[in-house]
Order: structure tokens, then sequence, then C-alpha cells
């Protein structure tokens, strides 16, 4: 149990801040050397996403293994690390601890606001993120392009799970009965479609294997006639879709070609959401 914390010892602690020396951009704050190396060791191992050895965590590093394996000794004895069968490094109860802390304090629309701005300033194309809503998948973000699209949707706007591409992103991670029961909803969405015209149609599970296997889907000037979207799925720690990314913008000049730039900037931004929101790429859904 977590000693308490009394008057004299916060008085300590403000006074170690103040007397600190101010970080700079030309003068960074010292720290601790071996905690800097113990930092590289531990974000090799991240990096690398499975358990490693000591020779290949070491090279991992960039740093011999005489010189990493101190440091993995008391990485060990904290808990911050453990050892597999095969004696292979990986990330220990502390570790495990530290994350699901930092989980729990994530809200995934605040952390996605970033990445919005960055994307509308760097495409040029208006940003939209939605969520899983009671009701289906719900915008409740927007990002306005310097050129403001006029179109209808706002916040608070349920997308159609088989005639938009944010919809058709959330659709193609659910579960089939999940699905169905969207899909007997979706004519009182934006731009829905009959159930039985989804649930016949041999194109509409296709496309969805398609959505799964490029992790992106597209609609060209449908169900905006003029305005084409992008879209691609942010996952969180349990391998499910918690947020949708959208780019936008007029069909005469947007390429929503799955190589092109602007959906590149997209998937790599919904990559680096899913990473800070605990997805771990081939790991079994929880």
């Amino acid at each position: 149990m977590p000693r308490a914390r009394t008057p004299s010892s916060a008085t300590d602690d403000a006074r170690a801040e103040t007397s600190a020396p101010a970080e700079t951009a030309d003068k960074p704050q010292r720290g601790i050397q071996a905690l800097d190396v113990t930092g590289e060791l531990l974000a090799a191992l991240v990096a690398a996403g499975t358990p490693l050895s000591l020779r290949d965590l070491s090279a991992a590093a960039g740093m011999p293994s005489a010189k990493a394996f101190p440091h993995l000794v008391s990485l060990l004895k904290t808990g911050l690390l453990a050892r597999d069968e095969a004696g292979r490094y990986e990330a220990g109860p502390l570790s495990l601890e530290l994350g699901l802390l930092g989980l729990a304090r994530l809200s995934p629309v605040r952390e996605a606001d970033a990445e919005l701005v960055d994307l509308a300033a760097s495409t040029g194309m208006s940003v939209a993120l939605a969520v899983p809503g009671p009701l289906g998948p719900t915008v409740v973000r927007l990002e306005e392009s310097p050129r403001p699209l006029h179109v209808s949707l706002r916040p608070g706007t349920v997308m159609s799970i088989v005639n938009t591409a944010i919809g058709r992103v959330f659709a193609a991670w659910l579960d089939d009965d999940v699905r169905a029961e969207l899909l007997a909803q979706d004519g009182l969405r934006l731009a829905g479609a009959p159930a039985q015209q989804a649930r016949e149609d041999p194109r509409y599970t296709e496309r969805l294997a398609a959505i799964r296997a490029q992790r992106l889907d597209t609609a060209l000037g449908n169900p905006i006639p003029g305005i084409s979207t992008v879209a691609a799925p942010v996952f969180d720690h349990t391998g499910s879709v918690c947020l949708v990314l959208a780019l936008m913008g007029p069909s005469g000049n947007f390429d929503t070609a799955s190589e092109g730039d602007s959906a590149q900037r997209l998937a790599v931004a919904a990559e680096r959401l899913s990473r800070r929101f605990g997805y771990v790429a081939g790991a079994a859904p929880l």
C-alpha cells in the first residue's frame, strides 16, 4: 500500500521541482544517463513487438550485450521485464500494470484531436472522426479544411454501414450477429439501405473482406455527389475498432487511391493512434 504523503514530503517535492534548472531548447534538464540506456532497451523491445533474447535485444538497441545485461537484470528485479520459457525478455507485471493504468486514462477522441488537425493541415482536406454509437457509427468531430465542404455531415450524424466508407470500415470488424442487427436499421441512417438489399448482395461481403485486407475504404461521389471519402480504422488494445478517421474532399482533385499520398497519410495517422491505444498488430483479439 503506498505510503501516505505528509505535508513535509510534499514540501520537499515542491522544493526539488523549483530548485531544478528550467529546461530550455538549448539546455535540456540533466537526467540519469544509466536510465537513458535502460529506456533504449525498453523502446527496442516495444518496437520489436515480440520477446527477444539478450543478443537480439542488445542488437536492436544498438549496444553490446555486456552493456545491456546489467540493465536487464535490474529491469527483471523491478518487474518491468520478465523472461519466457525460452529465456527471452518480455514485458513484466509492472509494465503491464503501468500499461493498463495508461490505457484507463486515455480518451480516444481527445487523443485523436491532434491527428485530425495535422491531417487537415497536411492534406488540405476535411477530416471526420467517428465512434461506435448505440445507433451505429456516429461522427463526433469534424475538422474543416481551409476550403470547407458544403455537406450535411455534422457531429451526431449516424452513418450507413452499407453506403458510406466510414460505416463500412466499422462493419468490416463487427461480429456477424452485431452487424446483422445494425443492418436491420440501416435505412434510418445517412445514405442507409434496406437490410434485405445488403444481406442478399454478395458484393457487400466481398467489400468488407477487402477493407479488412487493405485497412482502408473509399466512397467516390457517394453518398454525396462530388465529394469523395477515404476512411481508415483505429484499433484499441482489444483489437476492436474504437475510431474511424476519414478524409473528405472534392472528387475532382482528391486522389483516393490506397497508394496515394492522402490515403497513406491517413493510414499512418490511424496506425499511430492504434499503437497509442495499445493495439499490437497480429495479436489475437481479447
